[in-house]
Parts: structure tokens; C-alpha cells; sequence
């Protein structure tokens, strides 16, 4: 049998892709994992559970395949607010002109269409903003009553049936998961997916609904798309397993000029927490139908890598797009070229968080410390739940971190994890078990050879959720 050679990124940033028709297929699948993709996401948005069903056998025949884990991020698709129709299917409205927004079905015209979302109406008062289309034309609420709301055109434009309806003034009486969601969910959850992306988030009690239905069996990734978002933002980073910036409602919502402010206080939220953090949407967004990314795309990729982000993710570049694996690859060069900048590890040091006042991330910070005065070849830490890794990570080490895991769950969700090679290991059955254990690893995945040094972290009793209190310095033999 041939050997299989392991597969190592040259990062530490982490990528997802998102799968859709352009990258459904197997062969294309694969060959987006091997340019760099470390998760997929499937959009439960579109497509039905068999189709995603399909994705996922896939994904885990290629992770068998190659020996690597991979992790599998539903995206369900949340409250998607939207109007009605037309009775021509579009309508062109006039800036200035009146508008009415009402509950009733009938097809609608340039006067008034129907607003399916009593919501809405009941929480508007006057001088809300409703966006339409993704922004492209805006209303302002001059009277509202109990069956519809009479708004004023304040940008015009052409507007079509079913287009999408943002409330960027008001937190709306709805929840975070629809039925059609807690429908997905539970498909999701009996797929056994690693990451819940739970969609237009507004209150902490949003993500503690999603997570009392995940059970621990997913982790819940919190997508700060709206300003109510970002207003809770500590209550709701607090309740949640790890954090998206989804720049593309977020940028609907907010001014253009606070996005790129918002992103930069999300991320050092999360890192602050060690909470895995994502940012995504638009990222190399002219790929869709070229093969090169604008020079501006670029920096915006480097610029997520500068300010500390896990991952960076790939939305309708590899879904739909024409060009789904050289947007892969492109963005694992942009990614690797930004990390060997001097710049770039002199500004992951300067913003390195305080350790928090425990004694696990005071040995998370020593495991650093170390590794980086002995030159250590790795960082190894030993893990049940992931949390002594976060801790690691958290740390931001010149060392690679290896991952090391008995559950199977557990090695899949490391592989959104910041600097993180996971990989599978048998619980060590004591500490000389657990150095031997860490040497072999570094050797089998060619981090190490004779004579270097590997930091060794742990927690003791072994397999105990939650404690990181040991600390080796190993020799390879």
C-alpha cells in the first residue's frame, strides 16, 4: 500500500469554502479541500436535505480518503424578511412618492404591496428605515397604523416580487430560528455537522435558544449581521461557541464606513474570549465571474489576517461562481504570503490579549513562553472538548499547534481553530504515555525529527473537561 503523504497547510489562518451547484460534485469538492478549504458550509437557503445529505457523504468519504478532518458548517438561514408580489412582478418606484406596506395578499403596484410580517408593522413607529433589495431602496415610516404602514420613498428604484426587507432601526419581536430552521436543525444535528451558523442574531437569548437544541452535539457560530448585534455584542459573545462577521447584511444595515470598525471590534472581542472567529462575505466577490481577484480583495483578505480572524471564508466564489478552485487557491496564497510577513507576527504579538486570571490559561501562556525561548518545533495539546487548544490558540504561538484528540467530533471543529493541525490520538493513559504520544505525532506529521523540542500541554486527571494544568518540554528521540 502507498504511503499517504500528510497534508500540512502552510497557514495558520484557516479557510471555508461555501459548496453550491458550481462545487457539488466530488471531484470538485476534493480538489477545493486539497487547495485549502478546511470547512464547508452548506447554505440551507437553498438546496433540500437530500442534496445536502449528499454534500456531507461526500465530504466524509474525502475526509477518510485523506486522513485529514474536516468540518461541516450549516448555515440555516434564519427570519429572512421579505415583501410581497407584484402584479406585474416588478414596479418602478419614484424617490419622494408615498408607499404602502399592508398584510393584504393581493398582488401589489406601484402604490402598495403586500409586507407579510405583522411584526414589522406593529414595531415600526415613524421615521423608521426599511431597506429593500439588499439596501437598494429605502422607505421612511410617516404613519403607521395596525394593518399597514404608509412609508415615503426615500431612495427609488426598480423592486420585484419577494425581495428582502431589513429593519436596521428596530429590534423586531421575532426569533432567531423559524420553523423551516428547527426543521434543518434537527436534520443538521442527526447528520452530525460540527458548526451551526445561526442567522440575523439580535439578543443573547437568540444563541442560548439554538444551543439548548444543539445539546453540545454542534458548535454554535453567531453571525453579527445586524446592528441590534452588535449592540448586545458582549451578552451574545458570551453565549456563543464561535463568531462570523457577515459583512453582507451587516453592510446593509450599517453605514458603509462603520463595517470595516465593527469588524476589527468583533474580532478583538472574540480573540479576547478565544472564541474562533470568521470573517466572511465578498471577500474575493469579483471571482464569482473572473479568475483573479481585484488587488483591493486582496487586501481585504490580508487585512482579516492582520487583525487576527481563525478563518476567512469563500460564499458565492465556490458555490456559484466560475472559478470556485482558483478563488481557493488564490486566497490560500494571499493567506500563506500575509503570514510571512514580519509585520504580520510583530502585530499578532502586540495584540495578543492579557491572560485571563486561571490557572489554565496561565499554563496556556507559559506553553508559549516556552516553546518560543526553546524553539520548539510544536505546540501539542492534549484535548476532550477542544478547550485546552482554544486556550493555546488564544495564545497566538510561533509554533504550530497539533491538535490532539480522541473524539472524533472534537479533532473535526479544530479545524476552524487558528494555527490548529488536528488530528486523532488515544487518551494518554499517563504523562510519560502523553509525551510519547506528542513525540510521535510531531514525527508521523513531519513537524519534527531527532533532536528538536516539543512543548507538551494537558490536563490532568486525562479526559477531564475543562482543566489545562500540565506542562512538558519532550525531546524528540
Amino acid at each position: 500500500m502507498a504511503l499517504r503523504i500528510p497534508i500540512r497547510r502552510r497557514r495558520r489562518t484557516k479557510m471555508i469554502a461555501t459548496l453550491g451547484p458550481a462545487s457539488s460534485t466530488p471531484e470538485v469538492i476534493e480538489r477545493l479541500f486539497r487547495a485549502g478549504a478546511d470547512i464547508f458550509r452548506l447554505n440551507f437557503s437553498h438546496g433540500s436535505h437530500e442534496d445536502h445529505a449528499a454534500r456531507i457523504a461526500t465530504i466524509r468519504a474525502i475526509e477518510k480518503k485523506t486522513g485529514r478532518p474536516i468540518g461541516i458548517l450549516a448555515d440555516v438561514q434564519g427570519p429572512k424578511l421579505r415583501v410581497g408580489k407584484f402584479a406585474g412582478g416588478r414596479v418602478q418606484l419614484q424617490t419622494g412618492q408615498s408607499f404602502r406596506l399592508d398584510l393584504s395578499p393581493v398582488p401589489g403596484d406601484v402604490r402598495r404591496v403586500q409586507l407579510p410580517h405583522p411584526e414589522i408593522i406593529s414595531a415600526a413607529r415613524i421615521g423608521t428605515t426599511l431597506l429593500l433589495d439588499d439596501g437598494k431602496l429605502r422607505l421612511g415610516v410617516t404613519r403607521q397604523r395596525d394593518d399597514h404602514l404608509e412609508t415615503e420613498v426615500l431612495v427609488g428604484g426598480a423592486l420585484s416580487d419577494r425581495k428582502g426587507v431589513n429593519v436596521p432601526d428596530v429590534v423586531l419581536p421575532i426569533p432567531a430560528l423559524t420553523a423551516k430552521d428547527r426543521a434543518d436543525l434537527a436534520f443538521v444535528l442527526e447528520q452530525g455537522v460540527e458548526f451551526i451558523g445561526l442567522s440575523f442574531v439580535q439578543r443573547p437569548e437568540d444563541v442560548a435558544e439554538a444551543k439548548a437544541i444543539a445539546a453540545g452535539r454542534a458548535w454554535i457560530m453567531v453571525k453579527m449581521e445586524k446592528p441590534q448585534a452588535v449592540e448586545a455584542m458582549d451578552g451574545i459573545l458570551d453565549e456563543a461557541d464561535c463568531v462570523m462577521v457577515a459583512r453582507g447584511d451587516l453592510g446593509v444595515e450599517c453605514p458603509p464606513e462603520e463595517v470595516p470598525l465593527i469588524q476589527k471590534r468583533i474580532v478583538r472581542a472574540a480573540r479576547a474570549r478565544g472564541l474562533p472567529v470568521v470573517v466572511a462575505t465578498q471577500m474575493l466577490e469579483s471571482m464569482i465571474s473572473a479568475p483573479t481577484p481585484t488587488r483591493a480583495e486582496a487586501s481585504d483578505v490580508a487585512t482579516a489576517v492582520f487583525d487576527g480572524a481563525d478563518a476567512v471564508m469563500l460564499s458565492a466564489e465556490t458555490a456559484a461562481g466560475s472559478f470556485p478552485y482558483e478563488a481557493v487557491n488564490i486566497m490560500d496564497r494571499i493567506v500563506a504570503r500575509t503570514e510571512q510577513d514580519p509585520g504580520w507576527r510583530a502585530i499578532t504579538d502586540s495584540n495578543r490579549p492579557e491572560p485571563r486570571h486561571t490557572s489554565s490559561d496561565a499554563i496556556a501562556a507559559a506553553a508559549r513562553q516556552v516553546a518560543s525561548t526553546v524553539e520548539a518545533e510544536a505546540v501539542a495539546a492534549f484535548t476532550s472538548t477542544g478547550s485546552t487548544v482554544l486556550r493555546v490558540a488564544r495564545e497566538r504561538p510561533a509554533a504550530p499547534i497539533l491538535g490532539l484528540t480522541s473524539n472524533e467530533a472534537t479533532v473535526r471543529r479544530l479545524a476552524l481553530v487558528w494555527g490548529v493541525h488536528p488530528m486523532l490520538s488515544r487518551e494518554p493513559s499517563s504523562m510519560t504515555d502523553m509525551v510519547s504520544k506528542a513525540v510521535h505525532a510531531a514525527q508521523a506529521e513531519g513537524f519534527a525529527t531527532t533532536g528538536d523540542e516539543v512543548v507538551v500541554v494537558a490536563g490532568v486527571p486525562f479526559g477531564t473537561p475543562g482543566t489545562t494544568n500540565a506542562l512538558r518540554v519532550a525531546v524528540v528521540g
